[in-house]
């Protein structure tokens, strides 16, 4: 007797367990999304693009729990230069003075909360409605920011658009950072993202 009430109580939890909302999952569409910069200095300014997949969950309402990207530092692209000034630069970029590609080929970012967002950051994207913060990890090293950001959900589908500026002294890229020499670039660095995700099957 108390082995079949052990039984009718597992298929009953099973049953609910069913029958709860799960979370959803949202897989980037890497061939769409991208991950736009801009590196100034006090003369010129570079812009381009980084490449990008990962996935987003969010709770049965909606909101998102959390998420993970990768970013390839070979995707980097620049849209203002052309050869060979375009090459000189991506590899410069992508060498142990900024991204140390050959040791560290990928960033990441990971979303650790999602909160409505109210402010009034005029720099910020348009319509923003939440407030970002993750783990953004880069040449080896982790540090938290937070930014924030649009994002519209459908039933098959998450856009996300941001604006935000990254200091990249913080993740150890101090070249070109004495304001005293001929070349001095900036350390904040214009990030916007244009990530477009579908819901999985």
């Amino acid at each position: 007797m108390k082995k079949t009430s052990s039984i009718l109580l597992l298929i009953a939890l099973s049953a609910c367990t069913k029958d709860k909302p799960q979370p959803l999952t949202y897989v980037v569409n890497s061939s769409i999304s991208k991950i736009g910069w801009k590196g100034s200095a006090s003369d010129h300014s570079h812009v381009g693009s980084f490449d990008l997949n990962g996935t987003v969950i969010t709770n049965p309402n909606g909101t998102v729990k959390n998420g993970d990207f990768t970013i390839p530092v070979a995707s980097i692209m620049d849209y203002d230069l052309t050869d060979p000034a375009k090459q000189q630069l991506l590899d410069d970029l992508k060498s142990a003075n900024f991204f140390k590609m050959a040791t560290y080929p990928d960033t990441k970012f990971h979303i650790t909360a999602v909160a409505p967002y109210k402010g009034t950051d005029t720099s910020a994207v348009q319509g923003a409605n939440y407030l970002m913060t993750g783990d953004f990890t880069m040449t080896g090293e982790t540090h938290g920011v937070s930014f924030p950001v649009r994002i519209d959900q459908t039933a098959d589908s998450l856009k996300t658009e941001a604006k935000f500026k990254l200091d990249r002294t913080k993740w150890g890229m101090n070249i070109y950072n004495d304001p005293s020499k001929p070349l001095y670039i900036y350390p904040d660095v214009l990030i916007s993202l244009h990530i477009l995700a579908a819901r999985s099957k």
